[in-house]
């Protein structure tokens, strides 16, 4: 098992340097939310998953997409966030929260990836009833 701070920073160096990539660029806003995911998801890897992760990140027109995968098959869970003792709960539900999507899938032998999908053009519904008007 590696440092996990140093995992996690370098995770997060890693997705800004892929969002900084795409052309066309995605808002900041989104850019940070994706940083901030796969913050969480490897976060919960190493500390939850059996110590080890892999990362894919991809981005089609519409999407950016985020897979962490780790080596234990047992799925994320619902805990309540820990809001006195610091102790965390509070991951996995930003993540259901921040993205479009979410998928928890088996791997073959053992072990499981997370899938989470974002689209590229995210707005306040506000901004977008103005601009249409």
């Amino acid at each position: 098992m590696g440092d996990s701070t140093a995992d996690v920073h370098r995770a997060r160096d890693i997705t800004r340097a892929f969002t900084d990539s795409l052309d066309p660029a995605p808002s900041p806003d989104l850019a940070d939310t994706l940083v901030l995911v796969v913050s969480e998801l490897v976060t919960n890897a190493l500390r939850h998953g059996g110590g080890r992760y892999t990362l894919e990140l991809s981005a089609g027109p519409d999407t950016v997409s985020v897979a962490v995968s780790d080596p234990s098959p047992t799925p994320p869970r619902e805990v309540a966030p820990d809001l006195n003792g610091g102790s965390g709960g509070f991951g996995w539900h930003m993540v259901r929260r921040l993205t479009d999507s979410v998928t928890v899938t088996a791997d073959p032998g053992s072990g499981k990836t997370i899938n989470a999908m974002m689209a590229r053009t995210r707005g306040n519904s506000e901004e977008q009833q103005a601009d249409a008007a």
